[in-house]
């Protein structure tokens, strides 16, 4: 007997999922620390090299200096902000579970904060790429 998914439920043909902002927070969240602990990772390995090898700290550095390390420090600083935050609205819902009921308010509310603080932030970040 074959069952036959319900409808609005996630198939593997049809690719879809209906999570929402909920499934959205959770993956981002997810994804975001991930990246963090591959920073942290890559930081302690190019503080070693600090104490083994100068002349290769010195490359790393400047491959940080460099555009791509730019922006790639500005995705870190991104994760970072994102994971803070959304992890204060999981505090938050955690701690008053009433406000479960307007997770898509909070969520909605995180996002204005994230680009509120996040894009003066990038931008001193990026500054020195467009030669400020």
């Amino acid at each position: 007997m074959v069952n036959l998914p319900r409808p609005g439920q996630a198939t593997l043909l049809k690719l879809s999922y209906r999570g929402g902002e909920g499934m959205l927070a959770w993956a981002f969240h997810r994804i975001s620390g991930v990246a963090i602990w591959a920073f942290i990772l890559l930081h302690v390995i190019d503080i070693w090299l600090s104490n083994v090898n100068p002349a290769l700290y010195d490359d790393v550095l400047t491959i940080y200096a460099s555009p791509a390390g730019r922006v790639g420090e500005t995705l870190l600083g991104a994760a970072l902000l994102y994971h803070a935050l959304n992890g204060l609205r999981i505090i938050v819902m955690d701690t008053w579970p009433a406000l479960t009921q307007f997770h898509r308010q909070i969520w909605t509310f995180s996002w204005a904060v994230f680009v509120l603080v996040g894009v003066p932030v990038a931008y001193v970040i990026l500054k020195p790429i467009w030669g400020g």
